[in-house]
């Protein structure tokens, strides 16, 4: 059954309908290095209609360029190929723990970086990585923190699901479904009572779309006109529970009622730029708006779960055949004659280059000293920090020196 459902989503756009360039400026071949600054608009189409709830709908003519196209296809393949890696790395235990990978997604992520600015806040669930990437992350910093190293962007401490990078207003990485969705409404709040004119994307999974605190959050947002976007990255299966199984109503994007919501293809870049660049429109001026991307996950929910015992390996490679979303980028470049199929083979090689050399780099990197367990708790200031351990005096009695709040000190012998 879900199978069928999937592919009565991408029925119509399989084969040479996929993203039809409607026109273009580029009539000659040109060399790879010229199309790499090469600014000269081009129109596509979006390979799928978007579909609204209480709002209008964006138009399904995009321009591009052939700049754009090779950043595109460069980033996305970066980040198949990390994690790819991320997988060998957690089969070898170089990373412990949690681990949730991204392949297949990232259509999501840097269509929603090509919308909007540094500026604008994304929070999101524990399928961080590529998240992390696109909001100007590097490869250094997630191996560092996927394998507990100190380069890490977490500081080797929050591990897969937690990372971070606050100066390009990325706010995690979080492990507790849903949970970041009213902290999402919150940086909405602030960036309401600051004007300063940006929003706040808060993601979630089809698997949280059922949270109580998702639909707390967006009344309160809809009651004070909050600039909050909710997306749902429907990958159709909420760990291994098909979506049809856990929501009697799996229409997310008109899961807000009185929120107007926006049915989108997250498989197509150009679908999820116009997506969100319609949304940060509509809600600085209107308030929240729930953006709901159709899309899919290769690997499993996470890595203890193979992902094929609720699935088969049919609807995981007809999805691949099908909607791709690197794949659609690179018969786009085609299309347009931007690049040789050697020259994009090339980059993947490059790629894969860079992630192997910034793992070799984070193996380096030390681990955190064992003091830092105690660091980044509370707000510098506030609450107990510990900051020394004299000694063990028997199996069962040891000394610590404690500083509390006010810089009164208490002597604790346990």
């Amino acid at each position: 059954m879900a199978l069928s459902r999937l592919s009565s989503s991408s029925s119509s756009i399989s084969g040479s309908n996929l993203l039809k360039p409607l026109t273009s400026a580029l009539s000659l071949r040109r060399s790879f290095s010229a199309a790499a600054d090469d600014s000269t608009p081009i129109t596509i189409e979006t390979s799928l209609p978007f579909t609204s709830h209480v709002c209008d709908v964006p138009s399904r003519t995009v321009e591009t360029s052939p700049k754009e196209l090779m950043k595109f296809f460069r980033d996305m393949a970066l980040m198949r190929r990390m994690e790819i890696a991320a997988d060998s790395l957690y089969k070898s235990k170089l990373i412990r723990g949690f681990c949730h990978l991204y392949d297949g997604q990232e259509a999501v992520a840097i269509g929603m970086e090509a919308a909007i600015t540094k500026k604008d806040c994304i929070i999101t669930a524990y399928r961080d990585h590529c998240t992390f990437l696109g909001r100007g992350g590097t490869l250094l910093q997630v191996f560092s923190e996927l394998m507990g190293r100190q380069g890490g962007c977490s500081k080797g401490k929050g591990g897969s699901m937690h990372f971070y990078k606050k100066d390009s207003g990325f706010y995690g990485g979080h492990g507790i479904v849903g949970a970041q969705v009213p902290l999402g409404c919150g940086l909405a709040f602030a960036q309401k009572y600051s004007k300063d004119e940006t929003v706040t994307f808060a993601l979630y999974g089809d698997g949280a779309a059922n949270q109580g605190q998702l639909f707390e959050a967006l009344n309160i947002s809809a009651l004070w006109d909050l600039p909050a976007i909710l997306v749902c990255e429907n990958n159709h299966y909420g760990m291994g529970t098909a979506e049809w199984r856990a929501a009697k109503s799996p229409a997310y994007y008109k899961r807000g009622d009185y929120v107007p919501g926006l049915k989108v293809d997250g498989m197509d870049v150009f679908a999820v730029k116009q997506a969100c660049k319609f949304a940060k429109e509509h809600a600085l001026k209107n308030g929240p708006i729930i953006l709901e991307m159709d899309t899919y996950r290769y690997h499993g929910h996470s890595m203890s779960d193979p992902g094929s015992t609720y699935r088969t390996r049919d609807e995981i490679s007809g999805v691949r055949q099908e909607r791709d979303p690197i794949e659609r980028i690179r018969k786009l470049i085609f299309a347009h004659d931007i690049a040789t199929e050697k020259e994009l083979k090339d980059i993947e090689k490059e790629m894969r280059k860079e992630v192997d050399e910034a793992i070799a780099q984070a193996k380096e990197s030390p681990m955190p000293d064992p003091s830092e367990l105690f660091t980044n708790v509370y707000v510098k200031g506030y609450g107990v920090e510990v900051i020394f351990l004299v000694q063990t005096l028997t199996a069962s009695h040891a000394l610590f020196y404690i500083i509390i709040t006010e810089g009164s000190k208490l002597l604790i012998d346990s």
